[in-house]
Protein backbone atom coordinates (compact mmCIF):
# COMPACT_ATOMS: atom_id res chain seq x y z
CA UNK A 1 0.00 0.00 0.00
CA UNK A 2 3.00 2.39 1.14
CA UNK A 3 4.18 2.20 -2.90
CA UNK A 4 1.31 3.62 -4.01
CA UNK A 5 -0.32 5.92 -1.29
CA UNK A 6 -0.21 9.64 -2.46
CA UNK A 7 0.20 11.56 0.95
CA UNK A 8 -0.62 15.18 -1.26
CA UNK A 9 -3.72 13.62 -2.17
CA UNK A 10 -5.04 12.82 1.05
CA UNK A 11 -4.10 16.27 2.44
CA UNK A 12 -5.88 17.33 -0.12
CA UNK A 13 -9.01 15.63 1.11
CA UNK A 14 -9.18 17.15 4.29
CA UNK A 15 -8.58 20.44 3.09
CA UNK A 16 -11.75 19.67 1.16
CA UNK A 17 -13.39 18.24 4.09
CA UNK A 18 -12.44 20.87 6.16
CA UNK A 19 -14.41 23.72 3.23
CA UNK A 20 -17.34 20.84 3.49
CA UNK A 21 -18.08 21.35 6.97
CA UNK A 22 -18.28 25.29 6.33
CA UNK A 23 -20.80 24.50 4.01
CA UNK A 24 -22.85 21.96 5.75
CA UNK A 25 -26.40 23.48 6.13
CA UNK A 26 -27.72 23.25 9.49
CA UNK A 27 -30.44 20.72 10.04
CA UNK A 28 -33.92 21.51 11.37
CA UNK A 29 -33.05 21.05 15.16
CA UNK A 30 -33.12 22.92 17.77
CA UNK A 31 -31.79 23.16 21.60
CA UNK A 32 -29.67 20.57 22.80
CA UNK A 33 -29.29 19.05 19.45
CA UNK A 34 -28.57 22.10 17.83
CA UNK A 35 -25.95 22.82 20.32
CA UNK A 36 -24.30 19.43 19.62
CA UNK A 37 -24.14 19.99 16.10
CA UNK A 38 -22.78 22.77 16.20
CA UNK A 39 -19.72 21.98 18.47
CA UNK A 40 -19.11 18.52 16.42
CA UNK A 41 -19.16 20.91 12.91
CA UNK A 42 -16.66 22.68 15.02
CA UNK A 43 -14.57 19.74 15.87
CA UNK A 44 -15.01 18.43 12.38
CA UNK A 45 -13.50 21.57 10.80
CA UNK A 46 -10.88 21.98 13.28
CA UNK A 47 -9.72 18.56 12.73
CA UNK A 48 -10.09 18.41 8.81
CA UNK A 49 -8.17 21.76 8.63
CA UNK A 50 -5.51 20.56 10.57
CA UNK A 51 -4.76 17.66 8.61
CA UNK A 52 -5.07 20.08 5.54
CA UNK A 53 -2.55 22.10 7.02
CA UNK A 54 -0.43 19.46 7.40
CA UNK A 55 2.74 18.28 5.72
CA UNK A 56 3.37 14.25 5.02
CA UNK A 57 6.55 12.44 4.85
CA UNK A 58 6.46 8.78 3.83
CA UNK A 59 9.44 6.77 4.96
CA UNK A 60 9.97 3.22 4.69
CA UNK A 61 5.99 2.99 5.28
CA UNK A 62 5.60 5.02 7.96
CA UNK A 63 3.55 8.47 7.61
CA UNK A 64 4.31 11.19 9.19
CA UNK A 65 2.36 14.59 9.29
CA UNK A 66 4.06 18.13 11.07
CA UNK A 67 1.44 20.34 11.77
CA UNK A 68 2.69 23.71 13.33
CA UNK A 69 0.42 24.59 15.98
CA UNK A 70 2.70 27.69 16.88
CA UNK A 71 1.03 30.65 16.81
CA UNK A 72 1.80 33.07 14.00
CA UNK A 73 4.77 35.42 14.65
CA UNK A 74 3.80 39.13 14.95
CA UNK A 75 5.00 41.41 11.73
Amino acid sequence: MAEDFDADAMIKRFRERAEGVKRRNLPPVAGDERRHFLEQAQLDFQDFAMIGDATATLTDGVLQLAIDLRPPEPG
